[in-house]
């Protein structure tokens, strides 16, 4: 389906842990169309930025056409988006990407830093057995609300809030199983992912964090390299704002 453009109402704005936010927007044309995994572009109203800011969508309400986006305050952009009242307008177009493929195997969903947002709404769309793995640098967000879900593992790099390490580390010591991971987060981290999971033999979907610019796959300025070459560039490079953010780990090649 393709995308829509809309004004979209805030219905609420707060901040959660030192430069996250959390804001929900009432957007139905856009809410209708969501699935976990997907994005949006936000647009600011200083006009002298002129590139869409992408934002992964955390919550999807269809009935009452709403979205929710938790997102790190990272630059000019989302600063003044950060600043932002409940009643204010925001232009919009969404959702945009190929979100996540449920499938009907225990789950392992697994997110880093600003990649734990998303995986939010994606625990709530799995009825099946799963498990949440997050992944921390400091402080946590977010936290109580996947533990109403699902049994939650936890590793943070100060070793404040669950495992002293990696999420990959945090999988090992509480000895999570599944048949298939869902993941995003930072480079680093999904290649570790991948590597996990190609040694334990088992599916894995990463969704991939990369600079965009017109999110809509025109400008292939959010290439990543893969195994099998794309039909629209006929090389080996995918654009993740179209053809993914979400990939089946074992097409895609890290640097």
């Amino acid at each position: 389906m393709n995308p829509v453009k809309e004004k979209a109402v805030i219905i609420s704005q707060k901040r959660i842990a030192e430069g996250i936010f959390d804001m929900s927007l009432r957007c139905p044309g856009a809410a209708s169309l969501a699935e976990p995994g997907q994005f949006l572009n936000l647009y600011c109203r200083n006009e002298t930025r002129l590139l869409p800011r992408p934002i992964s969508i955390c919550g999807i309400d269809k009935e009452k056409g709403n979205l929710r986006l938790v997102y790190r305050v990272a630059g000019a952009g989302t600063k003044e988006f950060s600043e932002l009242k409940t009643g204010d307008i925001l232009d919009l177009m969404g959702p945009l990407g190929h979100g996540f493929t449920i499938k009907d195997k225990p789950a392992i969903l697994i997110g880093g830093g600003i990649g734990i947002p998303p995986m939010l709404e994606l625990a709530r769309a799995i009825s099946g057995r799963k498990t949440c793995v997050l992944g921390y640098r400091d402080e946590p967000f977010l936290l109580e609300e996947f533990a109403k879900i699902a049994p939650v593992a936890v590793a943070s790099e100060d070793g404040m809030t669950g495992v002293k390490g990696t999420v990959i580390d945090a999988i090992r010591e509480k000895k999570v199983e599944g048949g298939i991971i869902y993941a995003c987060g930072p480079m680093p981290m999904l290649k570790a992912v991948a590597d996990y999971a190609a040694r334990q033999g088992i599916e894995a979907q990463i969704s991939l964090e990369e600079r965009m610019a017109c999110g809509i796959g025109a400008c292939l300025g959010c290439i990543c390299q893969t195994k099998e070459k794309n039909h629209h560039t006929n090389v080996n490079n995918s654009r993740v704002c179209k053809d993914g953010p979400v990939f089946d780990a074992k097409e895609v090649v890290f640097p």
